[in-house]
């Protein structure tokens, strides 16, 4: 129909745009302090992108990827995640010229296929962060006290942070054999994703959300039993440097998170009453992606968080998180010959950086300071027949009550008055 909008997308009013000022403002000016800079990066990819950076073995990529044919004949991917789009255009754009660190972040709209639910939309967004170029785990520790940070700079309480290692290429062959040895028997028992991840890639089989998937797995070899002495010292080295932090974390052996480029580090932050969508942050190290589409061996770790989620917890905790614009002024007039020198006001007002509302109705003056004080303006400036022609405004302040008369011309003074 015309006029719904499509399954698991939504409109954002006018009455909720001042909640996503506020959180994307906070992600922007957090960060900056972190020394973190903005990338914006297309809407869509090539397909290929997504599969090789993702893994052909993710629900993501099986299942939930909006991909299309465009009039060339290329295969064209709506991004359902940003990290390999930024990895794309870290490449693409040599941003590793400068040495040292590449520290970037995103916020914008992502789309996958999925089951609509409470927190769970086909077109989402995401804040996240990448910083690309250090291979050490005291910039785990920062990306992690970044995401931290920003929650709990919302106001958001009962956040639990998880951590894992999920090894790298050395160790997890050795994992791999042992987590096939223990679900072999109960391979007929596995969900059909499972049965075909068992080859493919068996630790994916502990992200599953089938409850008799999870049961069988519950007992499975870990994968920190196996680490290689690289990762442990690197898994060792993150919890000292969160413990320092004053960031309390709980070892989760069966976090492994659903992209396969991860490498080592993998977290999530999860606001537990949100139930099953629980997740409001996730990342990990992919110290393999870069060079998996194309570049030169660099490490790298980053995180996303959902913003439709946070606002959800937000909810639920009664937090506040409107941004709502309150005009300074509300110019009002009455008359024709007025209409023309309020509108001339207003504009002058605007291009000297005040927020001012204007009737545009013709409106009597009645109405017209009845919506003064619907949208809050602490000031009106009246300008009618008798006012015009004494060359004067009447400036009402709307929290006391009292007003003066001020030359229509003396704008500094105008200006003065409302600053005050």
């Amino acid at each position: 129909m015309l006029t719904t909008a499509p399954r698991g997308t939504r409109d954002i009013l006018p009455s909720e745009s001042g909640k996503w000022r506020k959180i994307e403002a906070l992600a922007r000016e957090l960060c900056a302090r972190f020394g973190y800079e903005e990338i914006r990066t297309p809407a869509f990819e090539h397909t290929e992108l997504f599969l090789r950076g993702i893994g052909d073995t993710t629900d993501i990529v099986s299942k939930e990827m909006y991909t299309m044919t465009d009039r060339g004949g290329r295969s064209i991917t709506l991004r359902p995640e940003n990290t390999a789009a930024v990895v794309r255009a870290y490449l693409e754009n040599k941003l590793y010229a400068d040495q040292g660190v590449t520290r970037l972040y995103y916020i914008g709209p992502m789309f996958r296929y999925d089951r609509p639910q409470a927190g769970r939309f086909r077109q989402f967004h995401q804040f996240g962060t990448e910083a690309i170029g250090a291979k050490g785990p005291l910039v785990d520790a920062e990306i992690i006290a970044l995401a931290e940070q920003y929650l709990k700079t919302l106001g958001l309480t009962e956040l639990r942070l998880l951590v894992n290692s999920v090894g790298c290429p050395a160790c997890r062959p050795v994992y791999r054999e042992k987590l096939q040895a223990y679900l072999r028997p109960e391979l007929a028992h596995l969900c059909a994703d499972c049965q075909s991840r068992f080859e493919r890639n068996p630790m994916r089989i502990l992200d599953c959300k089938n409850e008799t998937c999870r049961s069988i797995a519950k007992d499975a070899p870990r994968m920190l039993d196996v680490l290689c002495d690289d990762c442990e010292q690197h898994f060792a080295g993150l919890k000292e440097l969160l413990t320092a932090g004053g960031m309390a974390y709980e070892v989760d052996t069966r976090l492994v998170r659903g992209l396969d480029y991860y490498t080592k580090t993998a977290f999530e932050i999860q606001y537990t009453p949100l139930g099953a969508q629980s997740a409001v942050c996730g990342g990990g190290r992919y110290d393999g992606l870069i060079a998996e589409c194309g570049g030169p061996a660099t490490p790298g770790i980053g995180f996303a968080i959902g913003m439709e989620r946070v606002l959800l917890a937000m909810e639920q905790q009664g937090l506040a998180a409107e941004d709502k614009m309150v005009p300074a002024v509300f110019v009002a007039c009455q008359g024709n010959k007025a209409q023309a020198a309020a509108f001339q006001l207003a504009i002058e007002l605007r291009r000297r950086g005040q927020y001012v509302e204007m009737d545009v109705m013709d409106r009597s003056l009645k109405a017209q300071m009845k919506a003064a004080n619907r949208c809050g303006a602490k000031f009106v400036v009246l300008l009618g027949e008798n006012e015009l022609e004494q060359g004067v405004v009447t400036l009402r302040n709307m929290a006391t009550a009292t007003q003066q008369e001020i030359a229509l011309n003396d704008i500094d003074l105008l200006l003065k008055q409302l600053e005050q």
